[in-house]
């Protein structure tokens, strides 16, 4: 990758965006070597060697811009954590939704990440790291629709003339009266976490089967119900607009139970999932002009940060926890005895 003149320290955002993407690429690596082993579809193959030879280029890039300010590089996840010896988790037609669940939220951190770097070098990459992505989720979206793989949201019958809103039960959403149907942009919002909920369901069977931890099998067992109850959620509110939902993959989930990762990849990757669909979640509520969304939405983030705070107690007692890079404590430091 091209080397970025620079002439000042990175920022601390520039830090927390360069650690975070180590810690998630460092994890992808893990997990697409794992694919590798045993995909079969060769178009499927391509993607996850090029999506591999992306992580891999970032993590080097982030290695010099660390190492030449001196911070330490995080330990992320190794091949401690993978055992490319174990029997597939999923499909091919599961790795490759896997892959595009992943690929939006890579699009989503690096538009992020962009948007709170300064120096040069720091545009530069996530700008390259953004154009990455996009031809990721090019490829991934074609082969989908190529094999009748992807998931459509519901056609939308066009309007006869643009219309205006008469009245204020518009945002009502059948509180003090009968519900009207779903406009486009809520629905855009519950398809696709919708989708996002199928892919975390198999992400929790597929990690139950494998944790030899009693505590981690529970823990991924709540989580899959949390996640089956959101997802029937959904599909109420589109059946009652006569829409279609998401198809569930929950088949696609191999009945391995060889660890094919260790219990620390797999309930960071958990944590990684509810942190972007709670922040998708938030995302849909902003856009939504039905008041019940707008509580389901938020009873829903309730539920996902009190599940990935409990999550994050057992990293901790376990000693999985990599602190982020952290600010000094100067009232700890000012009553350090001088020697």
């Amino acid at each position: 990758m091209e080397r970025y003149s620079h002439d000042a320290h990175l920022t601390s955002s520039e830090i927390a965006n360069l650690w975070s993407q180590y810690m998630n690429d460092s994890m992808s690596i893990c997990v697409i070597k794992h694919y590798l082993q045993h995909v079969k579809d060769q178009e499927i193959r391509d993607i996850l060697e090029y999506a591999l030879e992306l992580a891999t280029g970032h993590i080097s890039q982030i290695t010099r811009f660390l190492n030449e300010e001196n911070f330490p590089i995080p330990l992320g996840f190794t091949e401690e954590d993978v055992n490319l010896d174990a029997p597939p988790i999923f499909s091919d037609k599961l790795v490759i939704h896997y892959m595009y669940i992943m690929t939006v939220h890579g699009l989503s951190g690096y538009a992020g990440s962009l948007n709170t770097s300064i120096r040069d070098d720091q545009v530069q990459y996530f700008i390259s790291c953004n154009q990455e992505a996009m031809e990721l989720y090019r490829r991934i979206t074609k082969t989908m629709r190529e094999k009748g793989m992807i998931n459509r949201p519901p056609d939308l019958n066009p309007p006869e003339e643009v219309t205006m809103i008469q009245k204020q039960n518009y945002l009502s959403g059948g509180w003090f009266g009968p519900k009207r149907p779903l406009n486009a942009v809520e629905v855009s919002g519950i398809y696709f976490n919708m989708k996002k909920d199928v892919v975390k369901i198999c992400m929790e069977i597929a990690s139950k089967q494998m944790t030899s931890s009693k505590e981690l099998r529970n823990y991924f067992e709540r989580g899959k119900k949390i996640c089956d109850k959101q997802y029937n959620e959904f599909s109420k509110l589109l059946t009652e607009s006569d829409l279609p939902s998401a198809v569930k993959l929950d088949d696609q989930v191999t009945n391995t139970t060889i660890p094919a990762f260790s219990d620390k990849l797999m309930l960071f990757h958990i944590l990684n999932l509810l942190s972007t669909a709670a922040g998708y979640y938030g995302a849909a509520l902003a856009l939504s002009q039905r008041r019940d969304l707008g509580t389901t939405y938020f009873s829903m983030i309730i539920e996902v940060l009190k599940y990935a705070e409990d999550g994050i107690n057992i990293m901790i007692k376990n000693g999985w926890m990599e602190e982020p890079p952290t600010f000094v404590d100067r009232d700890r430091l000012s009553k350090k005895k001088k020697k």
